[in-house]
């Protein structure tokens, strides 16, 4: 299911914008959807907003796995829930998404996917 990831990425990147530096988003400088905060997080510690501006596919793909595949199990998702669960996830935070496909399957709404949330999402 992991094989899922480089489509679901191109998929959500269909929709994120290019470069925002808007000083009233609380998200603050933004570059096809990664933050300042996670590129230096996920890629580059001194990370500047010119590095932001010219980030690579790969890093790219490196912040979006490890801050939402990857926290969400897109991995171990059955096909097509990784994906809304991944998109949903880009817009509205990892532990928001998680709590939702919770919801949904009737399992206990603690943010974060385990066990008896890929046990659930199995059986749908």
């Amino acid at each position: 299911m992991d094989r899922n990831f480089a489509r679901s990425l191109s998929l959500v990147l269909k929709s994120e914008g290019g470069w925002s530096d808007n000083p009233a988003d609380p998200g603050g400088a933004t570059m096809k959807g990664v933050t300042l905060a996670n590129f230096r997080r996920y890629v580059k510690a001194d990370a500047t907003k010119a590095d932001l501006r010219r980030i690579s596919d790969a890093q790219l793909a490196v912040v979006y796995r490890r801050f939402y595949w990857d926290a969400l199990a897109g991995a171990l998702l059955p096909d097509g829930i990784d994906y809304a669960v991944f998109d949903f996830a880009v817009n509205s935070g990892p532990g928001r998404a998680a709590k939702y496909l919770q919801a949904v399957l009737g399992v206990v709404q603690d943010g974060r996917i385990g066990p008896a949330t890929l046990a659930a999402a199995g059986e749908k």
